[in-house]
């Protein structure tokens, strides 16, 4: 996790610094974050994430939004459609998720 924080970071022109102040962490414990080296809370953790406006998942495990990305494959991009639309069909996917996985 540590290399893809670094590489979110680096693809922002942002050095250790810039990103430890903007999450309000210090620099050393910034580098220790990127080495793997030490484990972070889910605040840090959270505010990584806003920071490099990236999500939990591609963080964690290197994905880009699976369920997000199923969804615009299916109904096409957001901006194909309405806004609202788009929600719904979110929305309505979700539902039928939570259904699926209580049979």
């Amino acid at each position: 996790m540590g290399m893809r924080i670094r590489q979110f970071r680096k693809a922002k022109g942002w050095s250790q610094e810039v990103l430890a102040r903007k999450c309000e962490i210090s620099m050393n414990f910034m580098g220790n974050i990127e080495r793997g080296t030490r484990k972070m809370s889910m605040d840090t953790f959270a505010s990584l994430c806003r920071e490099l406006g990236a999500d939990a998942d591609t963080l964690l495990w290197g994905r880009v939004k699976p369920s997000e990305t199923a969804i615009q494959s299916m109904w096409g991009k957001q901006e194909k459609i309405g806004g609202d639309s788009y929600s719904m069909y979110v929305q309505i996917m979700k539902s039928v998720a939570d259904i699926m996985g209580n049979v």
